[in-house]
């Protein structure tokens, strides 16, 4: 299950944000998820930002997603949601799903193009 936090709850409006997420199982154990990991930045009416829909990430049992520019558009409004999902392997079976999310707001900014 993935444990996603982001160092700040604010962005800069189209500058650079950074989110981690670290994946654990059941026991608390490191794990990496299997192919099919995927992320999607939407407002928090689902509406995709960007066209960040199912962005596949390469599995690891912590991944950085690096979010700039227009992912950050204040003019798409301050609300952001990032959501991960994917599947891993347990004790308790295979192909496990798991989704989370980290909510965080874009700072707007004045005379930024």
């Amino acid at each position: 299950m993935p444990q996603v936090f982001s160092p700040n709850q604010r962005a800069i409006d189209k500058s650079t944000y950074v989110i981690i997420a670290s994946f654990f199982d059941e026991d608390d154990n490191a794990v990496t998820p299997n192919s099919g990991l995927n992320w999607t930045l939407s407002k928090l009416d689902g509406t995709i930002i960007n066209s960040r829909s199912a962005v596949s990430i390469t599995p690891g049992t912590s991944i950085t997603i690096v979010l700039s520019g227009s992912d950050l558009d204040y003019d798409d409004g301050p609300e952001r949601v990032l959501t991960i999902q994917g599947t891993y392997e347990s004790d308790l079976g295979s192909e496990l799903p798991f989704k989370d999310q980290v909510r965080f707001t874009v700072q707007d900014l004045i005379a930024v193009n």
